[in-house]
Protein backbone atom coordinates (compact mmCIF):
# COMPACT_ATOMS: atom_id res chain seq x y z
CA UNK A 1 0.00 0.00 0.00
CA UNK A 2 1.14 3.52 -0.76
CA UNK A 3 1.71 6.32 1.69
CA UNK A 4 -1.35 8.40 2.58
CA UNK A 5 -1.35 11.97 1.29
CA UNK A 6 -3.59 14.58 2.88
CA UNK A 7 -6.03 16.32 0.54
CA UNK A 8 -7.49 19.77 1.19
CA UNK A 9 -9.83 22.15 -0.64
CA UNK A 10 -8.72 25.47 -2.15
CA UNK A 11 -10.81 28.36 -0.78
CA UNK A 12 -10.81 30.03 -4.22
CA UNK A 13 -11.53 27.37 -6.87
CA UNK A 14 -12.92 24.74 -4.44
CA UNK A 15 -10.90 21.87 -5.96
CA UNK A 16 -9.41 19.13 -3.81
CA UNK A 17 -5.62 18.83 -4.06
CA UNK A 18 -2.77 17.26 -2.07
CA UNK A 19 -1.41 19.63 0.58
CA UNK A 20 2.01 19.89 -1.08
CA UNK A 21 0.33 21.59 -4.08
CA UNK A 22 -1.30 24.26 -1.89
CA UNK A 23 -0.26 27.30 0.15
CA UNK A 24 -1.36 27.05 3.79
CA UNK A 25 -2.63 30.02 5.78
CA UNK A 26 -3.23 29.95 9.52
CA UNK A 27 -4.42 32.39 12.16
CA UNK A 28 -1.62 33.14 14.61
CA UNK A 29 -3.19 33.15 18.06
CA UNK A 30 -0.48 35.37 19.59
CA UNK A 31 -0.95 38.26 17.16
CA UNK A 32 -4.47 37.27 16.02
CA UNK A 33 -3.47 37.79 12.38
CA UNK A 34 -3.58 35.49 9.37
CA UNK A 35 -0.11 34.41 8.23
CA UNK A 36 1.37 32.13 5.58
CA UNK A 37 2.47 28.84 7.12
CA UNK A 38 5.25 27.93 4.70
CA UNK A 39 6.83 25.27 6.92
CA UNK A 40 3.47 23.85 8.05
CA UNK A 41 4.56 24.12 11.67
CA UNK A 42 1.80 26.31 13.15
CA UNK A 43 -1.17 24.81 14.92
CA UNK A 44 -4.76 25.83 14.45
CA UNK A 45 -7.36 26.26 11.80
CA UNK A 46 -5.84 26.42 8.34
CA UNK A 47 -6.98 27.52 4.91
CA UNK A 48 -5.46 26.55 1.60
CA UNK A 49 -5.06 28.21 -1.81
CA UNK A 50 -3.66 26.59 -4.96
CA UNK A 51 -0.16 27.56 -6.03
CA UNK A 52 -1.38 29.56 -9.01
CA UNK A 53 -1.71 33.29 -9.55
CA UNK A 54 -5.28 32.82 -10.81
CA UNK A 55 -6.39 31.17 -7.57
CA UNK A 56 -4.71 33.79 -5.38
CA UNK A 57 -6.42 36.58 -7.34
CA UNK A 58 -9.74 34.73 -7.22
CA UNK A 59 -9.40 34.23 -3.45
CA UNK A 60 -8.76 37.96 -3.00
CA UNK A 61 -11.74 38.83 -5.18
CA UNK A 62 -14.09 36.36 -3.43
CA UNK A 63 -12.60 37.20 0.00
CA UNK A 64 -11.97 33.49 0.53
CA UNK A 65 -9.63 33.85 3.50
CA UNK A 66 -11.91 36.40 5.17
CA UNK A 67 -14.87 34.03 4.93
CA UNK A 68 -12.84 31.07 6.14
CA UNK A 69 -11.31 32.78 9.17
CA UNK A 70 -14.27 35.11 9.82
CA UNK A 71 -11.96 38.11 10.18
CA UNK A 72 -10.30 40.84 8.16
CA UNK A 73 -7.26 39.78 6.10
CA UNK A 74 -4.89 42.40 4.72
CA UNK A 75 -4.15 42.64 1.01
CA UNK A 76 -0.46 42.13 1.85
CA UNK A 77 -1.18 38.47 2.66
CA UNK A 78 -2.50 37.90 -0.86
CA UNK A 79 0.49 39.77 -2.32
CA UNK A 80 2.90 37.66 -0.27
CA UNK A 81 1.15 34.51 -1.49
CA UNK A 82 1.58 35.61 -5.11
CA UNK A 83 5.31 36.13 -4.49
CA UNK A 84 5.63 32.55 -3.22
CA UNK A 85 4.33 31.06 -6.47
Amino acid sequence: MGKHTAVRMCVACRTMRPTDELIRFVRDFKTDEVIIDADKEHFGRGAYICRSAECVKLAAKKRGLERHFKRRVSAQIYAAAEERI
